[in-house]
């Protein structure tokens, strides 16, 4: 809708500079909509941390090194619906790159979590040397659309500890 609504305005102006003032304050106020957007995602990560936190403390679920199955003893590992290029795909879309801030080129974090045995993700911890691509893809990861297919052990459901490296080109 407002697309439309600044194409509208863009289409209607006759004058060259007020054709480039319109699309500078439309861009402008996009860019301000993805910084509240991030805003409200870093928020959400940050209550999703704190709520795991507490239920740990509070006993509910295990920490995150006990009772896991790796995918050396799984019989059958997690799965992504699509695969891991699916997973990475939409890690890639929902990837916030206006939210990273780095001198260098290349960034990279490993990306670990737990695929939980309904298949949903927690404890989403990114290491790397760079926080804002660590936070970035956290908050990718926690947005993700699909469950994971938990992985099996004899036919059981289990915990399984997944990791997705993860690595960004940033071009000026």
């Amino acid at each position: 809708m407002l697309n439309t609504e600044f194409r509208k305005k863009f289409d209607a102006e006759t004058g060259t500079l007020n054709k480039i003032s319109i699309k500078s304050d439309y861009q402008l106020f996009m860019r301000k909509m993805d910084s509240i957007e991030n805003v409200a995602l870093i928020g959400a990560l940050l209550k999703v941390k704190n709520l795991e936190d507490l239920d740990r403390i509070q006993n509910k679920i295990p920490k995150p090194e006990s009772h896991l199955k790796t995918s050396s003893s799984a019989d059958q590992p997690a799965d992504y619906p699509g695969g891991i290029n699916a997973l990475r795909q939409e890690v890639a879309h929902l990837f916030y790159t206006g939210g990273v801030y780095s001198e260098i080129k290349t960034v990279k974090a490993n990306v670990a979590f737990i695929v939980e045995r309904d298949g949903t993700i927690s404890n989403v911890h990114a290491q790397g040397d760079n926080f804002t691509f660590n936070r970035q893809a956290e908050i990718a990861l926690y947005s993700l659309s699909e469950k994971f297919m938990p992985g099996h052990v004899n036919g059981d459901p289990v915990r399984f500890r997944f990791q997705l490296p993860l690595t960004m080109n940033i071009e000026d």
